[in-house]
């Protein structure tokens, strides 16, 4: 682990969990709001646990009436859990890959409500992509971009 995700890691564990699901959930709503990721009816009411590996990160988040919430604060198991390393994210994220992709290769790691699972990975694989976020993807991963 490097000096960076060790000390994300230490500031994370120290952070309140909702806290920690700013950022994430925030992003979540800016794309919903702008039409990128409108998030299907049978994610409502729900709880979902984000871990991100290999930066120690556990982020809780929610989707009640079609927007998406920080997790609940009552301790309460999520109904799914996603665990990948950050660069597998960043590759579902920029359409590099997709979750069938990263589920066989053992990156990614569903757990929890096998139904709720699939309708989450039928989203995903679905949801458009504006060009400029696998612009920005490739920039992050390290990669030139085309053009």
């Amino acid at each position: 682990m490097s000096v960076l995700q060790t000390l994300m890691a230490g500031v994370h564990r120290r952070m309140p969990a909702r806290a920690c699901a700013l950022p994430l959930v925030a992003a979540l709503e800016i794309a919903r709001r702008a039409g990128w990721l409108e998030p299907p009816a049978a994610l409502d009411g729900h709880s979902f646990l984000l871990t991100v590996e290999d930066l120690g990160l556990d982020v809780p988040f929610r989707c009640e009436g079609g927007r998406f919430h920080t997790g609940r604060s009552d301790g309460s198991a999520p109904a799914l859990t996603l665990r990948a390393r950050a660069v597998d994210y960043l590759r579902l994220l920029g359409g590099e890959a997709d979750t069938d992709t990263l589920f066989f290769q053992r990156k990614l790691v569903i757990s929890g409500d096998t139904a709720l699972g699939l309708e989450v990975k039928y989203w995903l694989d679905a949801a458009p992509r504006p060009a400029w976020v696998g612009d920005v993807v490739s920039r992050m991963l390290g990669r030139a971009v085309p053009g």
